[in-house]
């Protein structure tokens, strides 16, 4: 695709303006805590579990969150069993991670709109696009709150508040139990991964094909997917790729290195999850316009301002 890393900077750099404010306000409470004690050296030579102990004691709001799981691969797999246990988020995780969504609603039209079109744009039609589709992908995201509320809110605590609780009863072997956690847990991913596919192609149908009815996108999505079971092959394909980042982040990981040196390794994670969600995007609209034989075809026009076709000449393409 021509132009892309456009689309993989401006990803990588909303992610980091999100973050940001955060990343400030927990510097502001190390710094106040360490003033210029003797520990403040220490910390910054490597980790001084001591101090770190007597910092979270003590720390409010995002300070809080400042444990030793969020270094290095350890976040990841935080994150991984945070998800999987359908653990609750802090209010200022909550919050950010609620702004990343709405910027996500944001950009993803722009985004299926220049993949779908396979062909560089201009900034003025990249947002425009963003701006059509952010409405209709909100009323889509009420829909999408909805069922992943009842999936990991009630279908979870069900399987393993109530079923897993039964199953082990008497017990006495801690790998049979073990086998009965992971079996509920894929018995919960099923209908996870189900809707998140069909929720993909909801969007791709409603940029591809200029739906303003997200219900009926929706529908239309749900029809795809059951209809072509390649959506799901290529969905675990994606994924596959996704864990091979992850295994990759896993091995070149830091373990007492430069800070400087963790930093970069994070944020080229970073870089290559964006081009992980790129490529999911990319390869699901590709299949999806290929399957109904018009690849390249988008409904919507290119929105033109003025009405000169130079006008997208001016800038960089996205």
């Amino acid at each position: 695709m021509q132009r892309a890393p456009w689309l993989v900077a401006g990803l990588w750099m909303s992610t980091v303006l999100l973050a940001l404010p955060l990343a400030v306000a927990l510097h502001g409470q190390i710094s106040e805590h360490l003033g210029s004690s003797m520990a403040a050296k220490a910390a910054a030579e490597g980790v001084n579990n001591d101090w770190w102990n007597e910092f979270l004691a003590q720390a409010t709001g995002v300070g809080q969150t400042f444990v030793p799981a969020i270094l290095g691969f350890a976040a990841v797999l935080k994150n991984l069993s945070g998800v999987a246990d359908s653990q609750s988020l802090s209010i200022v995780i909550a919050s950010v991670v609620a702004s990343q969504i709405v910027v996500a609603m944001f950009l993803v039209g722009g985004v299926l709109d220049r993949l779908a079109r396979d062909r560089a744009l201009g900034a003025g039609a990249f947002f425009a696009a963003c701006g059509v589709y952010f409405v209709r992908f909100l009323r889509l995201g009420i829909i999408a709150a909805a069922v992943y509320w009842v999936l990991f809110v009630s279908f979870h605590t069900w399987l393993f508040d109530a079923v897993y609780p039964r199953l082990t009863t008497n017990l006495t072997v801690e790998r049979t139990a073990f086998f009965y956690r992971v079996a509920l847990y894929v018995i919960f991913a099923v209908p996870v991964l189900f809707a998140n596919v069909v929720f993909d192609y909801a969007k791709i149908r409603a940029v591809v094909e200029d739906r303003r009815s997200m219900i009926g996108a929706l529908s239309a999505g749900a029809r795809f997917v059951i209809r072509n079971p390649a959506t799901l092959g290529l969905y675990a394909l994606d994924t596959l790729l996704f864990l091979l980042v992850i295994g990759l982040y896993f091995l070149v990981a830091p373990g007492g290195s430069s800070n400087l040196l963790a930093f970069a390794v994070g944020q080229l994670y970073i870089v290559l999850r964006v081009v992980v969600r790129l490529q999911f995007a990319a390869s699901q609209t590709a299949l999806f316009q290929g399957r109904l034989a018009h690849a390249g075809y988008v409904a919507r026009p290119v929105p033109k301002w003025p009405d000169s076709p130079a006008a997208e000449a001016i800038g960089p393409g996205v």
